[in-house]
């Protein structure tokens, strides 16, 4: 199982929403995972934005899982 990794800080919802559709869209089929570094202080509305099934449209995300590290989200491909 591949991981790969994408940071977005400093981006607006609408930016990072984009970045990461397109981001998965471009992976191969045999990365699994992606660990999505958006930060914590000033990161909650990107964390929130992760967390919803309504925002980023890929039908590649099969769940979001949270670590420790509360400045990431890890997303789970199909």
């Amino acid at each position: 199982m591949r991981q790969s990794e994408i940071d977005i800080h400093g981006l607006t919802e609408i930016e990072a929403i984009r970045t990461i559709e397109k981001f998965i869209a471009t992976l191969d089929k045999d990365v699994k995972e992606i660990r999505v570094i958006h930060g914590y202080k000033n990161g909650d509305t990107l964390k929130e934005t992760l967390a919803s099934p309504h925002k980023i449209r890929s039908k590649r995300i099969k769940r979001r899982r949270y670590t420790m590290n509360q400045g990431e989200t890890i997303l789970e491909l199909f």
